[in-house]
């Protein structure tokens, strides 16, 4: 579908590499890995942990799995502010609105420029949007909506989405994780916002999606090393992942745990995230918190 002329189009980074922008190194291994089974031995030691049930938090949890409890992100803060959970893989949002909670350094679900999982799907030309649904699970990607369109003097309202059949998606749609890959890859009417594009043409920053969210109530010293080394496990054994996993076809799995996401929280991220926190200052209505950093 054709850019509406008045528009200005999307773009990543000039190239640099062999798909355009360089892609933040891998963390040096922490641990020891059974190359006959390529299984990683730990336990979370009585600590509860939640995670969403999407493919590209995999890399995080793997090797943990059958001790993680999987739900969508708005449900991961309710559990959290319960204390029904010690840490949550949680939308970005939730730490910034809620000054309860440490972000693990060095981690996140983050992208640089096209995310391809979080995005508009739009008929309404952007300039005359008057409403908005949203898939309610994701409350970073409503509020990054919210800055990206309050940016350009565009506020619509925000309701739910009701039904995510392909054939009863509305007009103008947020949608996110696997049930927007899904509908992207049906070659939809719709006109596709990417946010991680969109972001990237507003800031040249990275943006940071989700991260290891911690009760400060609890000491989890442990739990942040069990949490490091199962994400250097799950990118030493990224290949694997993709190869082994069921969601989509081979080649995505490839180009989006590659290309389209990455797991490194670094100086950049930071600056990205800070400006997030500007910006949400300046549109969401919600005091907003700086964040804390622990190793």
């Amino acid at each position: 579908m054709a850019w509406p002329e008045d528009l200005p189009k999307l773009r990543l980074a000039g190239p640099a590499g062999e798909k355009g922008l360089p892609r933040p190194p891998k963390a040096d291994p922490l641990i020891e890995i059974n190359p006959e089974d390529d299984v990683l031995e730990m336990t979370l030691s009585g600590f509860k942990v939640g995670s969403v049930p999407y493919l590209n938090a995999v890399p995080l949890t793997r090797g943990i799995e059958d001790q993680i409890q999987f739900v969508v992100p708005s449900r991961l803060g309710d559990m959290l502010r319960a204390g029904e959970l010690d840490a949550a893989l949680l939308s970005v949002t939730e730490v910034l609105f809620n000054d309860r909670y440490d972000i693990l350094d060095g981690i996140c679900i983050g992208s640089l420029g096209e995310v391809f999982s979080v995005y508009l799907a739009h008929t309404t030309p952007l300039e005359e949007l008057t409403l908005v649904h949203c898939d309610p699970a994701s409350l970073t990607s409503v509020n990054l909506l919210r800055v990206l369109l309050g940016e350009r003097g565009i506020r619509p309202e925000f309701v739910p989405l009701i039904d995510y059949t392909p054939e009863l998606m509305p007009e103008n749609v947020l949608l996110i994780g696997d049930p927007a890959i899904r509908f992207r890859r049906t070659n939809p009417s719709h006109q596709i916002w990417d946010l991680g594009s969109a972001w990237m043409e507003l800031t040249n920053l990275p943006f940071v999606y989700a991260v290891w969210a911690l009760r400060r109530d609890r000491d989890t010293k442990e739990l942040r090393r069990i949490l490091r080394e199962t994400r250097d496990f799950g990118q030493d054994t990224l290949d694997d992942i993709i190869r082994d996993r069921a969601e989509f076809d081979l080649a995505f799995r490839k180009d989006y745990l590659s290309w389209h996401i990455h797991y490194h929280l670094g100086e950049d991220e930071k600056r990205g995230l800070a400006k997030f926190v500007e910006l949400l200052r300046k549109h969401s209505g919600h005091t907003v918190f700086d964040p804390t950093f622990v190793s």
